[in-house]
């Protein structure tokens, strides 16, 4: 019986953490068969695959032995419906922060500079030279400023640009102060572009609803690089459709966004398949947290 099943073989752990063998290790990526049952009745630490999570949870029920539940993503909005009781659930805070700040600063900039439309030119043959909004001397709001909001943060900067910063509550931060969510009707007329960073949670479904986009001003760029379900895709959809404001989203609801949604042609829009995490940057810190997470299990 394995104690550990994990996504990873031993070796690319190496070197384990004291007190974890080889030997105690199960690997499963997900998509193959996984272990004989005999393997799962010891199983009491279970890293979920990336990416495959609809397979990995319906593992759940097989693992008696279970204590931990560790995933490799941030949100785990899709886990907590399916976690046993009693199992602590771990998730990958940090693991993300590079890779989806990158996305999202590359949403930000395609959009105001018109990459897009540029793209479409440049297959169509077409020079069209004209002005676009620079990010320099823009307003962004960052709407949950947490680990992956500090590292946008970081890389908002040096583009000559304000940041506001917004979580569930008011706090001090290294570069300022962040304001309350009961703050935000407020705050959001002020803003350029908004950046959604929220978990999904009961409270944070349509938290962009009708009434929160109609206090974005006129011209701005709404930035999802949460949850797609955090963002009210009709109220969002009514406001392409006017030309009032942009979107650059990274996730939408629903997901995968069907081949015939109003949203792939929407104005202003720019729409990429929920990248922000698997990048380059995904391993290496995936087996760094991983390691660490395993050292840090008691059995």
């Amino acid at each position: 019986m394995a104690r550990y099943l994990l996504p990873y073989p031993p070796e690319q752990l190496a070197p384990l953490p004291a007190g974890v063998s080889a030997d105690d290790i199960a690997v499963w990526d997900g998509a193959s068969p996984p272990p004989e049952q005999q393997v799962l009745d010891g199983v009491e630490f279970y890293c979920l695959p990336y990416m495959r999570h609809a397979a990995a949870v319906a593992l759940l029920p097989r693992l008696p032995a279970l204590r931990t539940v560790q995933t490799l993503t941030a949100g785990v909005d899709d886990v907590l419906p399916h976690l046993p009781p009693g199992v602590t659930l771990q998730n990958a805070r940090g693991l993300h922060d590079a890779s989806t700040a990158e996305l999202a600063m590359t949403l930000i900039l395609a959009s105001l500079r018109g990459i897009p439309q540029f793209v479409g030119n440049q297959a169509d043959g077409v020079w069209d030279q004209h002005f676009r909004p620079a990010l320099a001397d823009r307003t962004v709001l960052i709407a949950g400023y947490g680990s992956i909001g500090a590292a946008l943060e970081a890389r908002l900067l040096p583009f000559e640009c304000a940041v506001v910063r917004v979580a569930r509550s008011a706090r001090s931060a290294p570069l300022g102060p962040v304001h309350a969510l009961d703050e935000l009707p407020a705050l959001l007329p002020t803003a350029d572009v908004v950046v959604l960073l929220v978990p999904l949670t009961g409270q944070t479904r349509h938290f962009a609803d009708a009434a929160f986009l109609a206090r974005m001003k006129d011209g701005a760029l709404l930035v999802n690089v949460a949850r797609g379900a955090v963002v009210d895709t009709k109220a969002l959809l009514a406001e392409l459709e006017s030309g009032r404001i942009g979107a650059a989203l990274d996730v939408t609801d629903p997901e995968p966004l069907p081949a015939d949604h109003p949203l792939w042609h929407a104005p202003n829009t720019l729409i990429t398949p929920h990248v922000g995490g698997p990048s380059t940057a995904f391993l290496p810190r995936a087996l760094r947290l991983l390691n660490a997470q395993l050292a840090a299990f008691r059995p």
